[in-house]
């Protein structure tokens, strides 16, 4: 626990929470992106748009948080426009916007389960970056963990369980290096977000708000260099259904959420998430999309969730153990010394 003395059941309430955004917005996703061709959206859109939501929400929050306008006043004037943090946050914006990009590319290219299963690199990837950039250590266990999970994601890339009900032309290949990029991205933009974040008193929605204002301006590059003349013919918000917009609305309320209920769970219970995240969007890919789940993909998520649950257990206090050693060693002398 993250330092909150909560009840069971709020820890249950978080983990249900957690589980069912990620396996949602995977499904979700690939949904929106393989029902039709003829009338697809710019996924660029939709990466803005959940930038803009994040925006408003994160202003919202502040607004509770600052608790008078007098006080927010300040804290936008202080502190959001203040080009050199507004130029430190842009790096962020920047990969976190290439992230969400690829998110759809490999959707479009890969099955719902495939890609969640896939998308756990994310956590080697992490744990590198706080290595060489927190100087945190990783445990033997943890290492471990980390090899066999990348032995689980080949298992199911070496080859791919297909989609029997998936009409739309494929490329697993782009999907994969997609995810594999996003998971870089994932994984430095995280660790950078948090090294900004302790470095400071700042407020975390005032560090959001930074953010998601480059976010915004950023993306909005992206669907101008991708899709900026469909855009000006079709319009801004072409091909958005109802499922699209819930799309949008998990890539942001759901993302901002999650950020704030992961302070009253443990790395235990975040694996179980990741885990049960991989058997939801699994399930939902078999009576969605016909997924052939064949042995090697089985074989591989299994691996995958064995390793995010040993990942997640705490480490063992070394210090404290060599502390009891030395306190045994002392007593033995003294005992030897007496005889």
């Amino acid at each position: 626990m993250a330092g909150e003395n909560v009840s069971l059941g709020f820890k249950l309430y978080c983990l249900s929470v957690m589980t069912l955004v990620a396996a949602t917005y995977t499904v979700a996703l690939r949904y929106t992106r393989t029902i039709s061709t003829e009338d697809m959206y710019f996924s660029t859109t939709a990466v803005c748009l959940a930038e803009v939501v994040k925006l408003l929400v994160s202003l919202g929050m502040l607004t509770k948080e600052s608790g008078s306008i007098n006080r927010l006043k300040n804290a936008v004037v202080e502190n959001i426009f203040n080009p050199k943090e507004l130029l430190k946050l842009s790096v962020p914006s920047i990969v976190y916007a290439i992230q969400n990009n690829m998110a759809f590319v490999a959707l479009s290219n890969l099955d719902a389960a495939v890609y969640q299963v896939t998308y756990q690199l994310k956590i080697p990837c992490t744990a590198l970056c706080t290595v060489f950039m927190l100087n945190r250590s990783l445990s033997r266990l943890q290492w471990f963990s980390i090899f066999m999970l990348c032995s689980g994601v080949i298992l199911v890339q070496w080859k791919p369980a297909e989609a029997t009900k998936v009409q739309v032309e494929q490329n697993p290949f782009v999907g994969f290096v997609a995810v594999a990029i996003a998971v870089l991205c994932s994984g430095f933009a995280g660790v950078y977000f948090e090294k900004v974040l302790k470095s400071s008193d700042t407020s975390l929605w005032v560090r959001n708000i930074q953010m998601y204002l480059s976010g915004i301006l950023i993306t909005l590059v992206g669907v101008y260099m991708n899709d900026g003349e469909k855009v000006l013919e079709k319009g801004f918000f072409f091909g958005y259904t109802p499922w699209v917009c819930f799309v949008v609305f998990l890539a942001s309320v759901g993302g901002l959420y999650t950020s704030v209920v992961v302070k009253y769970t443990d790395n235990i219970m975040k694996g179980f998430s990741a885990a049960l995240a991989i058997v939801l969007s699994t399930i939902a890919s078999v009576m969605l999309f016909g997924l052939q789940i064949t042995i090697a993909f089985a074989s591989g998520a299994l691996l995958v969730c064995v390793s995010i649950y040993l990942y997640g257990l705490p480490k063992q206090d070394t210090s404290r153990l060599s502390q009891l050693d030395k306190n045994t060693e002392t007593e033995s002398k003294q005992k030897l010394i007496a005889v």
